[in-house]
């Protein structure tokens, strides 16, 4: 992991602020087991390493997952960080990074062996995960904190990165705001978020989720090793799930844990290109650039284009003015 490079510890202290009335806490230091806010002196636990601000809630299927599921593959995450950020690692070297929804870790890792010093935030219980992920990098930090309303400083991050995460929160927009909030005059912020489909692609997955997202843990976990044997099937895993949605990965983990990540959220919403360059517009960034997809090809794109390609997103980067 990293370079073999010291790597100071990142101080929270002025970053991460007080949930309650954004006062500065006290006491971010190595072991310690809570934090005071100076201001109205609440206390905010420390737990295995990490802050928690806030209780994980309607996202405790990210926590199931994360902490279940081992996903990071380096190589196949540095190429997922750079076509869905369009940056090269390189280029983070040194800058303050908010990886806002962080789930397991995987791409605030890489940023901090690139040399950047992270601040990870996740609602779920993943943290704990992001956290162990994460050691060894002094220079990233993991917070337990909602998105929704984010105990963060304003107008401090050279980025922030939020990719694939908005969408399951019960209120997208508003943690757009929270996280665009938090980015510095000429820093970038850049979002991928869940594509609208068409109208019958829609329609099939609303249904489908009414039953899936009440199932008990185990059941879908089932649901999802089954769907990922069907993901191995060659040419019903291209076609098939153009229509109900499963992972055709070439790794199996990855498919079965991309399975319960469609279908075990209580939150899942859809997104056009226009709306969301919308979002960036009305918070006062310049520079929209949508990025394109992961995969090559020409039918590919061409389904890409047309949103039939049920997962795929809605992926852009602004930049403050």
């Amino acid at each position: 992991m990293g370079t073999g490079v010291e790597r100071e510890r990142l101080s929270l202290r002025g970053l991460v602020v007080c949930p309650g009335c954004r006062g500065v806490l006290e006491g971010d230091e190595p072991g310690a087991a809570q934090w005071v806010c100076g201001g109205c002196g609440r206390v905010v636990p420390v737990v295995g390493g990490v802050p928690r601000l806030a209780a994980e809630g309607y996202v405790a299927s990210f926590g199931r997952q994360w902490n279940r599921y081992d996903v990071a593959r380096p190589e196949e995450d540095e190429e997922v960080f750079r076509v869905k950020t369009g940056l090269d690692l390189g280029e983070v070297s040194g800058w303050l990074v908010l990886d806002a929804g962080c789930g397991g870790g995987r791409y605030a890792r890489l940023m901090g062996a690139a040399g950047a010093r992270v601040v990870g935030v996740d609602l779920s219980s993943a943290v704990e995960k992001a956290a162990w992920v994460c050691r060894g990098l002094p220079n990233v930090r993991i917070v337990q904190g909602d998105l929704l309303d984010l105990a963060v400083a304003d107008g401090v991050f050279d980025l922030v990165v939020s990719i694939g995460v908005l969408h399951h929160s019960s209120d997208p927009r508003r943690g757009f705001r929270e996280i665009a909030r938090k980015v510095k005059r000429g820093g970038r912020l850049v979002v991928w978020l869940y594509r609208r489909n068409t109208l019958p692609q829609e329609v099939i997955n609303w249904g489908l989720r009414a039953v899936t997202t009440r199932l008990p843990g185990g059941v879908l976990e089932g649901l999802s090793v089954g769907l990922g044997v069907l993901g191995g099937v060659p040419v019903v895993n291209r076609v098939l799930n153009k229509v109900v949605n499963f992972s055709n990965h070439r790794d199996w983990e990855l498919r079965v844990c991309d399975n319960y990540d469609w279908y075990a959220p209580r939150y899942q919403s859809h997104h056009t290109v226009e709306e969301v360059r919308g979002w960036f517009e009305e918070e006062g960034f310049g520079e929209v650039e949508e990025l394109g997809p992961l995969r090559r090809g020409r039918v590919y794109e061409w389904a890409y284009r047309h949103n039939l390609i049920v997962g795929s997103g809605v992926n852009l980067v602004g930049r403050r003015v």
